[in-house]
């Protein structure tokens, strides 16, 4: 009697204990109780993973803090500081002041907090988990470059989303006309947006996300893929540095000369900043872009290859890279050491070994085939001595590490930047040297600058809330569930600041083109030609040095939006 009794409470206890579970359930405080538990038990398994992997769990922001709460720095949003944390460091224009007006999504973000706001979490995700990815249709352009070279143009043609979805998203729109605008949406001559991935190539599920965004928005989008990047064929021996914007500017011409009547904004992921900045630096005034943003950017290029990555991420981007050199070992072999790059450690020694001469072959290797490799063994044989020119010092390896950033580093021709820049930034980045590294300065008083700097994000991540809608990004549709914050306020971005560049024109013409003595804004192209590059040794300009109340003190009426083409 007594082994069945046994039998039957064995049998008994499992549902028993589900329904005593059912039971304490319903009382809300067991619920918070149970709820909470699970939430540490769960986080408690994550420090334990990152404390394997070597992964920091949280930065040191005081620094950052007396930094940032020192005289002389501008914090303008909403009042001094806008909501979570985030800052709008820039200059105080027109233009910083019409963004705080009418940009919502920079004023008020609502970022995740922990666990789903965990910087490693999101920046995991943005990397290697995507929800739109898969529905993104793509053709290719080949673009030949001066020098012979190839980049790859990926126009995105459109989603396999249904064509219900697609027709309840565009009633929503006429039932609601203000949600979802963009500077373009729906017209003749829709914006093109230019997106610029990582340094080491490929489209990560966060770059597909915003191509998604998008589209939905009405954006036609091209994604620029550097040589050898992404499967884009190799047909010289010439890699892509850090900072060179040669292969960028000939691409963006290509796409202006596509769509001339369209306005033109580019966005860069992380590394990819290099070529963006670079580019309008050299470009200054005579860039064909109205409108820029870097996610997550690199601002400081020597300074990121020389800070320690976590051993993840820095496996990660150097295992993409070796990738890439590997497909064309034998070609490269006859140029530098490729057994070398491929055995290095660090981003840095890996960067040495392919652009500087003091770390590459000193004795000549026999040189390959063409025919054979598929390109040619000598990155500039055949070229006309006026494409030499063109290059510049480029033309050959720089001579050391400190050489190669002086013609490399993205900010080194900041003071020619003439397109409004946004850069979003997170202060629990792991990818990128502590917050107090950012080039406060820079943002404080070039008015084409701004800085928008959350305490929460990772790289590239930006988790909004759970139940979060925005005006801009409509984070209820379908298709776009588990949005990012910082796509939609980009976005909202273009729309805001091209309607502050059409505002100018219209003043300036109403007015005869004078406001107070200063001409505005006047945005003729004089051309679609790329504008020459300048042959000149680049360095990294300076600050003057100024005390906090002549910083804080800059008079905005003595600036004008006006650009002249004169490159």
């Amino acid at each position: 009697m007594e082994p069945f009794v046994m039998d039957c409470l064995l049998c008994l206890f499992p549902p028993l204990l589900f329904l005593l579970l059912a039971l304490a359930l319903r009382w809300s405080t067991a619920r918070a109780w149970m709820t909470a538990a699970a939430g540490a038990a769960g986080w408690s398994l994550w420090v334990i993973i990152c404390l394997i992997l070597e992964l920091p769990l949280e930065k040191n922001a005081q620094t950052w803090s007396e930094k940032t709460g020192s005289s002389g720095t501008h914090m303008l949003s909403g009042s001094s500081q806008g909501s979570d944390g985030t800052r709008l460091i820039c200059k105080p224009t027109a233009l910083a002041k019409y963004l705080l007006q009418h940009c919502g999504s920079l004023a008020k973000p609502r970022l995740a907090m922990r666990p789903r706001g965990d910087p490693h979490l999101q920046t995991l995700s943005s990397m290697l988990f995507g929800q739109n990815g898969d529905t993104l249709q793509w053709t290719r352009d080949h673009l030949l470059l001066r020098d012979g070279g190839v980049v790859a143009l990926d126009w995105a043609v459109g989603t396999r989303l249904g064509e219900a979805i697609v027709r309840k998203r565009w009633e929503g729109r006429r039932e609601h006309p203000s949600r979802g605008r963009t500077l373009g949406c729906f017209t003749s001559a829709p914006p093109v947006l230019l997106l610029i991935p990582q340094s080491w190539g490929g489209m990560t599920p966060h770059l597909k996300a915003l191509c998604c965004l998008a589209l939905h928005q009405g954006f036609d989008v091209v994604v620029f893929h550097p040589r050898g990047t992404a499967g884009s064929p190799m047909t010289t021996a010439r890699l892509t540095e850090f900072g060179d914007p040669a292969d960028l500017e000939q691409a963006v011409a290509y796409v202006h000369s596509r769509h001339p009547s369209s306005k033109l904004v580019a966005v860069s992921e992380g590394s990819g900043s290099g070529l963006l900045l670079s580019h309008l630096g050299e470009c200054g005034s005579g860039s064909h872009l109205t409108a820029c943003a870097a996610i997550s950017p690199v601002l400081l290029g020597q300074l990121w290859f020389e800070t320690a990555m976590p051993l993840v991420y820095r496996w990660g981007a150097l295992f993409h890279r070796k990738l890439q050199l590997s497909r064309y070992t034998s070609s490269f072999r006859a140029v530098l050491d490729v057994d070398r790059a491929l055995r290095c450690s660090s981003l840095r020694d890996f960067e040495e070994t392919l652009f500087c001469s003091s770390a590459q072959l000193k004795a000549p290797r026999p040189q390959v085939s063409p025919l054979n490799s598929g390109l040619s063994s000598d990155p500039h044989q055949g070229l006309a001595p006026s494409v030499v020119w063109v290059l510049g010092e480029r033309a050959h390896p720089a001579k050391d590490w400190e050489e190669y950033w002086e013609r490399n580093e993205p900010l080194r021709d900041a003071d020619e930047v003439a397109v409004p820049v946004l850069c979003v930034c997170s202060r629990d980045d792991p990818l990128l040297p502590p917050a107090s590294t950012i080039p406060l300065p820079l943002f404080q008083r070039n008015p084409y600058f701004l800085l928008v700097l959350t305490d929460r994000g990772g790289h590239c991540g930006f988790t909004p809330e759970l139940g979060q809608v925005e005006e801009g990004g409509g984070l209820e549709d379908e298709p776009l569930q588990g949005g990012n914050w910082s796509h939609i306020a980009v976005l909202e971005y273009f729309r805001v600041v091209a309607e502050f560049l059409e505002g100018e024109e219209r003043n300036g013409a109403s007015q005869g083109g004078l406001v107070g003595g200063h001409p505005q804004a006047g945005r003729s192209r004089s051309s679609n030609i790329v504008p020459p590059r300048r042959t000149r040794a680049s360095v990294m300009r300076r600050s003057r040095p100024q005390t906090p109340e002549q910083s804080c003190v800059e008079v905005e009426g003595n600036f004008t939006w006006k650009r002249s083409y004169t490159r």
